[in-house]
């Protein structure tokens, strides 16, 4: 059995998505350090499968790479997909209960990735901008929650939808145990 990430998405799934990726740009393991604003040192653990990467940690590399979030997680998965309830790579945010499940990444042609939220009350999450042009959808399935740009953000109760641009600082805030949603990150 492979190391996970907090027991999510499989460490050498995240080393190899990191190696590709920064080849893929040419830059060095320097270079995307310094704009993810993490120590070389951490990138390098990370791209050799060592470490223990926050959700925080990993969205700094994907806006430093410009690649979506799913290009890091996802190992290959076969055509027909069903992912079950608890399982699934799935990263924790490093200063809330909060947790992020990749359901299904951006196919070709398309330019999303969907994700199963689960946030219990406490400290929220507050996100810093994501990659430029990114929109964020959420549908609140169960418990209640404070969405959106942090400036703004909205009280969402089961079956409400929010939409509201990824790329400015944003908040997803628990306010009942039990508390999950359905997003879909959509990168224009």
């Amino acid at each position: 059995m492979s190391p996970t990430a907090s027991d999510g998405a499989p460490l050498d799934v995240i080393a190899t998505s990191l190696r590709r990726e920064r080849a893929r740009t040419g830059l060095s393991l320097t270079e995307v350090a310094k704009r993810a604003g993490i120590a070389k040192s951490t990138l390098s653990q990370l791209e050799s499968g060592t470490g223990n990467p926050s959700v925080e940690t990993i969205w700094a590399l994907c806006v430093a790479l410009d690649i979506p979030f799913s290009r890091v997680v996802e190992p290959e998965r076969p055509r027909v997909q069903v992912i079950r309830s608890g399982s699934g790579p799935t990263v924790f945010a490093e200063h809330a209960d909060y947790a992020c499940t990749l359901l299904s990444s951006c196919p070709p042609g398309a330019r999303r990735d969907v994700y199963l939220i689960r946030a219990e009350p406490g400290k929220p999450r507050l996100s810093d901008p994501h990659t430029s042009g990114i929109v964020e959808h959420i549908v609140l399935s169960a418990g209640r929650a404070k969405v959106g740009p942090r400036e703004e953000p909205v009280e969402l109760l089961p079956g409400d939808y929010i939409c509201y641009p990824g790329d400015v600082p944003h908040i997803f805030e628990a306010l009942e145990p039990g508390t999950y949603g359905v997003e879909i990150a959509e990168y224009t």
